[in-house]
């Protein structure tokens, strides 16, 4: 068997502890000017917690925005802990850095996500985290299409774009 160096898993644990660092940084001095997170992690991991009433609300995944109000932020080595109100109810939650899915900064568009490979491909590739552009705060957030092989091409005529 030869050695090989595992970039994939090298470039996941550098963007989770990128992530811890921000965190981190937060925790001890506030969210700098504009900056706001959204995150969006796994629900089922078994390191996360979270109130049961969450849990069956978002049973595979769920985002949190940190920006106008928490409390407790907590950043440790395996994740964070946090305090988020969900409708005048704060809630405790603890998040891995492992379950994250994806950490967007709209302020600045930066935003990593984190692709998981299918439970028979987990062993054979590693975790890949891919650089994702982050939507401004002013543009709507849509989601592309799948493309399908068989599909037509579509002709768009561009003179009624026109001014």
């Amino acid at each position: 068997m030869s050695r090989s160096i595992e970039y994939g898993n090298l470039m996941h644990r550098a963007m989770r502890g990128l992530i811890q660092e921000v965190l981190g940084d937060v925790a001890e001095n506030g969210l700098p000017g504009n900056h706001h997170f959204f995150i969006t992690f796994d629900t089922t991991h078994p390191g996360s917690a979270l109130a049961d009433w969450l849990k069956e609300r978002y049973p595979k995944e769920m985002t949190v925005v940190l920006q106008h109000w928490y409390d407790n932020l907590e950043v440790g080595d395996e994740g964070f802990g946090i305090t988020l109100n969900f409708g005048d109810s704060p809630e405790n939650m603890y998040i891995p850095y492992d379950a994250i899915l994806t950490f967007v900064d709209p302020s600045v568009e930066f935003g990593l996500r984190f692709e998981t490979q299918g439970e028979d491909e987990e062993e054979a590739a590693p975790e890949q985290a891919e650089p994702l552009r982050a939507p401004r705060d002013d543009e709507p957030e849509t989601k592309p299409e799948p493309q399908t092989a068989d599909k037509e091409g579509e002709v768009v005529q561009l003179d009624k774009f026109r001014k």
